[in-house]
C-alpha cells in the first residue's frame, strides 16, 4: 500500500494553520509583553512566566524520566519464559500491548509528567519565596525557629515532598503493572517476583517510605499553623500527643524504608509486609485515637489550667500577625449619659461631625453633576480630607467617569465608543460637613471644566473602574483631535474635543500589532479602521486594580480605589494629577499560633457584600498593609510605595523583583496627606478585636467578655454604591438593612487621650452572645488614628494607632440598634418622619456615626429624603442626634445638639416647626374629628403641589414651579399643625398614615444652576 504524498493544496492548509496559530498565541503571548513593556515592568512578567515555565519543565521533565524509566526498567527485565494458564493469558495482552508497547510508555509517561509539572508550576510563588527568604526576627515558642521557616520554607518542603511521594507512587505503581504483565511479578499460586523486578519494587517502595516519613517530621511544624477548633495552632493534646506520634511515625517509616532495602536484596517481604502493618496500626492508634483520649479524658476535665500556656501563645501570636500588639486599651470607659447645658455648644465639635454620607449622596451628585449622560459616578463618593482656604476639611469626593450605556442607540458605534467616548472628566468635591441651605451637598469644586478650589490639575481620566474594555487614542502632532474632551455650548459643535498626549498603552501603528490586537479584542473594525495612525495608542486592562494587580501579582488588594487630586512630585508650578490610590496588603497563612481570619467574611459588611478578586488566599492568619499603590488616571502610570519597610514578606517580593517598590522617601508631601488607614484591615482587625481585646488566657477561654459588631441601622442597606433605594415593606414602609454588620466610618473625631482631633476610621461593639435576650448596650468603641500627615517621605507621628474604648458591662450607654429604636419609638419623631415618608418621597436614614464627646458617646445620624421618579435624589432634611436618653431631632446639627440639654429633648421640636402650645386650637382644630380632616386634606394639597412641581420642571416652567413649591410649603405647614393637635391618635404612629411628601429638585434644573454645565 503507497502512502500519497499530500498535495500543494494539503500543504497550504497546514501551512496557514500553522501560521494561524502562531499569531493567535502572540495575540496572547506577545501583547502581554508589550503591555508591561509599556509600564516598564517587562521584569515581572518574564520572572512570573520564567518561574512557570522552569517548574514545570523540572517537573515534566523528573515526572515523565522517572515513569518511563519505571516501566522501561521493568520491561527490560521481563521473564525469558512463563508457563501455566495464567501466563498463557498474559502472553495474549503481551502480544496486543506489543505493537504499541513504546508509545503507550511513552504516553502514560508524558501524561503523567504533564500534570506533575503543571500542579508544581502553579506553586512558583512558594519555591520563589523559598529561595528568596528575609528573617522575621522572632521564633515560635515551641521550636524556638526563626518565623521564617513556618512562612517560606516549610510551605516549599512540602511542595517538593508531596511532589516526589506522588511521581514516587506512580512510578511504583507503573513497574509493578509492567513486571505482573510480562511475569516477573507472580500472585499465583504464590506470590513471586524475580530479582530484577524485586530489587526495583524494592528501592522504590523504600523511597515512597521515606518520603512518608519526611512528610509525617513535617507535619509537626505543621501543627503550630493548624486552624482546628475554636483557637488555633497546637494545643496541649496536640503538642503532648500528636506531635510525639508523628515523631514516632516518621521514625517508623524511616525503618520500613531500610526494611525494604533488606527485602530487595535479601528476597524476603515479610519484614516490610510486617513494617507497613505496623505503620499503618500505629498512625491509627498513636495519630488518632491516642490524642483523642488524651483530649477526652485529661484535656476536658482539667482544660483551662492545660490549654491556658497555649491559648496564650495563640493570643500573643495573634497580636502580633495582625499589628494589634500595640492597641491603646481603656478599660471600663465610664461614659457620661447625661449632657450639661453648653456641652455640645462649640464649633471644633460641629466641624468634626460628617453629615454627608457618602453612599446616600451619591445618586444626589449624579443627578446634579452628571453634565451628560455619558458620564457617571459609578465608583461612588470617598471620604477623603483636603485643605481649603487654609483649612482642613472632611471631603467627600468622586471621580465624574465614562459610561458608555448612557450614549443613545445610534450613537453607540464602534468609533464613538472606542475612539471618540474616550475618557470621564474631573472630580467633584463637596464639604463633609457643610450643606447648601436645600440639603444639598455644598460643593467646592464642581462642573465640567473644573471651578472650584482643587486648583490646576489633569482632569482627563483614562483610568478608572468604569472605563471602557479599549480606547484607541492618540494621533501625530498638529493633526485634527478625534476624541470627545468635554461639552461646551459655546463652542463649534457643542464639544470641545482632544487628542491624548500621554504613554498609556502599547503603540498600534503598524499592522502587526492593529492585527494582534484585532484578534485579541476580536474586532475586525479595530484592524480596518483608519482612525489608527502610526501615533495610535490602545489603552486597555484600565481598573486601577487590575493593573496593580498585573505589576505587583503577590498583592492582596483592597476592594476599592479612591481618588485623590494630588502634587505627585512636588513642584507647585506643574499641574496637579487626579490619582486612584490603592491599599495593598502582604499575607500569609503560615503564622504559626496566629489565629486564622476569612478575608470574605471578616470585610462583609453592610456596604461590602462580597470580598475583591484581587486576594492571593482567602483564609490568612498574617496581614500587613506593606504597600500603597498609586494609578495615575491620565496615563495609567503605576507606582509603588513601600509603606511597611519591617515586613518580611515584602522584603523577600522586592528580591524577586527588585527596584519594583519605591521607598517611602519617594511619597511627596501632597501625596502623603491624601493617604489614610485601610478600611478592609481594619474590618479584619476590629473582627479580632471583638475577642482579642482579652488577652489574659484564663479570661478569653471563659469568653465572658467577648463582643460582636454592631449591626446596621440604616434603610438603604446594603445597596450598590449609586443605588440608594431604601428596601420597603408591602406597606411600603422602608425597612432597615438586612441583617448585616455596620462599616467602619472615617471622619475627624478625638478620642480620649488623643491631643487634638484627627482623620480617624471608627467601629462600634456590642455584648457579645446569641438568642433573644441578647443585649445592644456599648460595648466598646474603635477607632484608629488614620492622619498620615503632609510631611514629604515621612508619615506623622501617631499614625495607625489603634484605640479601644471598654465599657464596663453595666453601662447604661445605648448601642447602635438602641438608639435606632429610640428614634423610632420616640412618638414626636416618628410622626415628623411619617410626614416625609410618604406618598411621593422616602425617608432615607445615612449612617449612624459615633464620637467620644463630652466624656461620653454622642450619636449623629442625618437623615434624607428623596422623592420619586427616575429623576430623583436624595436631600437632607433633619439630623438626629442621641446623648445617653436624651434624643434631638431638628433641621440642622446645631439645633438638634441644643436639644440633647434641654428639659424636653429631641422630640419637643419638629424639623423646621413649632409644635403649638396645650389647647391652642387655633392652628390644631376644634376637635380631634376637624385636624382629622385638615390632616387628610393637607396631605393631599402636597401631594397634588409635589406632582405640579415636578410637571413644570419638566416644562422648564419656573413660575409654576415656584408657585407649586409655595403652595407645598402651605401644605406641609397645616398637615404638621393638624398632626400636633391630634396629639397620639393613630395617625402617629410609626407606620400609618399617608405622609406628606418632600420636594425633590429636579436634576436639570439644579445642575444648571448649580454646575452651569
Amino acid at each position: 500500500m503507497t502512502v500519497r504524498k499530500p498535495g500543494p493544496a494539503g500543504i497550504t492548509i497546514v501551512a496557514l494553520a500553522i501560521i494561524g496559530a502562531i499569531i493567535y498565541a502572540a495575540s496572547i503571548v506577545w501583547t502581554e509583553i508589550l503591555w508591561f513593556r509599556q509600564m516598564s515592568a517587562t521584569r515581572v512578567i518574564l520572572t512570573q512566566w520564567g518561574a512557570h515555565i522552569g517548574l514545570f519543565v523540572v517537573g515534566f521533565v523528573v515526572a515523565t524520566a522517572l515513569i518511563f524509566f519505571s516501566m522501561s526498567f521493568a520491561y527490560r527485565h521481563r521473564a525469558s519464559s512463563t508457563r501455566g494458564e495464567a501466563s498463557a493469558a498474559l502472553r495474549g495482552y503481551q502480544e496486543a500491548l506489543e505493537p504499541m508497547r513504546r508509545l503507550a510508555f511513552w504516553g502514560v509517561a508524558l501524561f503523567f509528567g504533564f500534570s506533575n509539572g503543571a500542579r508544581l508550576a502553579t506553586e512558583w510563588r512558594t519555591l520563589l519565596q523559598f529561595l528568596n527568604r528575609s528573617s522575621f526576627g522572632q521564633v515560635d515558642p515551641q521550636f524556638g525557629l526563626d518565623i521564617s521557616f513556618f512562612v517560606f520554607v516549610l510551605p516549599a518542603l512540602k511542595v517538593l515532598v508531596s511532589f516526589l511521594m506522588t511521581v514516587t507512587s506512580i512510578g511504583l505503581v507503573a513497574a509493578i503493572i509492567v513486571s505482573y504483565l510480562y511475569g516477573t511479578i507472580r500472585l499465583a499460586p504464590r506470590p513471586h517476583a524475580s530479582k530484577q523486578a524485586r530489587l526495583q519494587t524494592g528501592m522504590m517502595a523504600a523511597c515512597l517510605s521515606l518520603f512518608i516519613g519526611v512528610n509525617y517530621w513535617l507535619g509537626r511544624y505543621e501543627l503550630l499553623t493548624s486552624d482546628s477548633g475554636s483557637i488555633h495552632g497546637a494545643m496541649y493534646s496536640d503538642i503532648n500527643a500528636t506531635l510525639p506520634a508523628h515523631s514516632i511515625l516518621a521514625v517508623i517509616s524511616g525503618l520500613v524504608a531500610v526494611l525494604f532495602v533488606v527485602a530487595a536484596f535479601k528476597g524476603t517481604w515479610r519484614l516490610p509486609v510486617t513494617g507497613v502493618a505496623v505503620t499503618v496500626v500505629a498512625a491509627l492508634v498513636l495519630a488518632g485515637a491516642y490524642p483523642a483520649l488524651v483530649e477526652q479524658f485529661r484535656v476536658r476535665p482539667n482544660q483551662r489550667t492545660l490549654e491556658s500556656p497555649y491559648i496564650q501563645r495563640n493570643i500573643d501570636a495573634t497580636l502580633a500577625a495582625y499589628g494589634l500588639d500595640n492597641v491603646d486599651y481603656q478599660t471600663n470607659y465610664d461614659a457620661a449619659t447625661t449632657a450639661s447645658a453648653g456641652q455640645f455648644d462649640n464649633d471644633a465639635l460641629t466641624s468634626q461631625v460628617r453629615l454627608l454620607d457618602p453612599k446616600v449622596i451619591t445618586k444626589t451628585v449624579q443627578q446634579l453633576q452628571q453634565s451628560r449622560l455619558y458620564y457617571g459616578f459609578n465608583s461612588g463618593m470617598k471620604v477623603d480630607r483636603y485643605n481649603v482656604g487654609g483649612e482642613r476639611r472632611d471631603t467627600v469626593i468622586s471621580v465624574r467617569e465614562l459610561n458608555l450605556s448612557g450614549l443613545s442607540a445610534e450613537q453607540q458605534t464602534w468609533v464613538n465608543q472606542h475612539t471618540v467616548y474616550t475618557h470621564g472628566y474631573g472630580a467633584v468635591a463637596a464639604y463633609g460637613n457643610q450643606l447648601t441651605s436645600d440639603g444639598l451637598p455644598s460643593y467646592w469644586e464642581q462642573s465640567v471644566p473644573s471651578v472650584g478650589e482643587m486648583g490646576d490639575y489633569e482632569e482627563r481620566v483614562y483610568f478608572s473602574p468604569g472605563s471602557p474594555d479599549y480606547s484607541i487614542v492618540g494621533a501625530p502632532e498638529g493633526a485634527d483631535p478625534q476624541e470627545l474632551d468635554y461639552p461646551d455650548d459655546t463652542a463649534v459643535g457643542g464639544q470641545v474635543s482632544t487628542t491624548f498626549t500621554g504613554n498609556g498603552g502599547p503603540s498600534v501603528g503598524n499592522v502587526w500589532n492593529k492585527l494582534l490586537y484585532a484578534i485579541k479584542f476580536g474586532s475586525t473594525d479595530l484592524f480596518f479602521s483608519s482612525q489608527t495612525n502610526e501615533a495610535s495608542q490602545i489603552l486597555y486592562d484600565r481598573d486601577p486594580l487590575l493593573r496593580v494587580s498585573k505589576v505587583a501579582p503577590y498583592l492582596t488588594l483592597e476592594q476599592s480605589a479612591y481618588p485623590a487630586v494630588v502634587d505627585m512630585d512636588g513642584d507647585a508650578s506643574t499641574p496637579k494629577r487626579l490619582v486612584w490610590v490603592v491599599d495593598a496588603y502582604t499575607t500569609t497563612n503560615n503564622y504559626p499560633y496566629a489565629q486564622h481570619e476569612s478575608l470574605s467574611d471578616a470585610t462583609v459588611d453592610s456596604q461590602s457584600t462580597q470580598m475583591g478578586q484581587y486576594v492571593q488566599a482567602n483564609k490568612i492568619n498574617y496581614m500587613r498593609n506593606s504597600v500603597k499603590a498609586v494609578v495615575d488616571a491620565y496615563d495609567g502610570s503605576v507606582r509603588l510605595f513601600r509603606w511597611d519597610d519591617q515586613d518580611p514578606i515584602l522584603r523577600t517580593w522586592e528580591k524577586i523583583y527588585p527596584g519594583s517598590v519605591e521607598p517611602m522617601s519617594a511619597i511627596s508631601g501632597d501625596l502623603m496627606s491624601h493617604l489614610r488607614y485601610p478600611e478592609d484591615m481594619f474590618k479584619v482587625q476590629r473582627n479580632l478585636l471583638a475577642t482579642y481585646h482579652v488577652t489574659d488566657a484564663a479570661g478569653f477561654y471563659s469568653g465572658g467578655d467577648r463582643w460582636r459588631l454592631a449591626e446596621e441601622t440604616s434603610t438603604y442597606g446594603a445597596a450598590s454604591s449609586t443605588d440608594t433605594s431604601p428596601r420597603m415593606d408591602a406597606a411600603g414602609n422602608p425597612l432597615p438593612a438586612p441583617t448585616a454588620l455596620q462599616p467602619p466610618y472615617y471622619l475627624t473625631m478625638q478620642m480620649p487621650g488623643q491631643d487634638s482631633a484627627e482623620f480617624s476610621l471608627t467601629s462600634v461593639f456590642v455584648p457579645g452572645g446569641g438568642g433573644e435576650g441578647r443585649r445592644e448596650a456599648m460595648a466598646g468603641f474603635l477607632a484608629v488614628d488614620s492622619e498620615t500627615g503632609n510631611t514629604p517621605g515621612q508619615v506623622r507621628e501617631g499614625y495607625g494607632k489603634l484605640r479601644l474604648l471598654a465599657l464596663p458591662s453595666s453601662t447604661t450607654v445605648p448601642g447602635p440598634g438602641q438608639v435606632q429604636n429610640k428614634y423610632d419609638s420616640d412618638e414626636k419623631i416618628a410622626t415628623q418622619l411619617n410626614l416625609l415618608n410618604q406618598a411621593d418621597s422616602t425617608v432615607i436614614r445615612g449612617n449612624l456615626l459615633t464620637l467620644p464627646v463630652g466624656g461620653g458617646l454622642l450619636y449623629v445620624q442625618p437623615v434624607y429624603v428623596q422623592g420619586t421618579g427616575s429623576a430623583s435624589y436624595p436631600v437632607l432634611r433633619s439630623v438626629l442626634t442621641a446623648f445617653g436618653d436624651k434624643v434631638g431631632f431638628a433641621p440642622t446639627l446645631e439645633e438638634s445638639l441644643r436639644q440633647l440639654v434641654s428639659d424636653d429633648s429631641g422630640s419637643s421640636t419638629s424639623p423646621g416647626t413649632t409644635t403649638p402650645p396645650s389647647g391652642d386650637t387655633s392652628q390644631s382644630g376644634a376637635s380631634s374629628s376637624d385636624a382629622s380632616t385638615q390632616l387628610s386634606q393637607a396631605v393631599s394639597d402636597a401631594a397634588q403641589a409635589m406632582r405640579d412641581a415636578d410637571a413644570a420642571m419638566s416644562k422648564g416652567d419656573w413660575t409654576a414651579y415656584g408657585e407649586a413649591q409655595t403652595r407645598l410649603h402651605d401644605a406641609l405647614t397645616r398637615a404638621e399643625a393638624a398632626q400636633a393637635a391630634l396629639g397620639t391618635s393613630s395617625s402617629a404612629t410609626p407606620n400609618s398614615g399617608t405622609p406628606t411628601p418632600t420636594p425633590s429638585p429636579s436634576a436639570s434644573a439644579t445642575s444648571g444652576a448649580q454646575s452651569g454645565s
